[in-house]
């Protein structure tokens, strides 16, 4: 299936969830905020929420620095 990362087309297995995701993404989820169809994905739902085809999602990491 095909979603939208940030604006970008993505294929994703049929079924995935928003931990296959970020699984993906990242080897560190540590700092990953997940908006799916303008709504916020808490890190406690990522392994219960699925994606359909066509979902939008935005992903942002935060950086820490001085």
């Amino acid at each position: 299936m095909q979603v939208f990362v940030n604006g970008d087309p993505l294929e994703l297995k049929d079924g995935a969830r928003v931990s296959d995701l970020v699984a993906q993404l990242t080897d560190d989820p540590r700092g990953i905020a997940i908006e799916l169809n303008r709504e916020i994905v808490p890190k406690s739902k990522h392994g219960e929420t699925s994606l359909t085809e066509g979902d939008r999602l935005e992903v942002v990491q935060f950086v820490g620095g001085g």
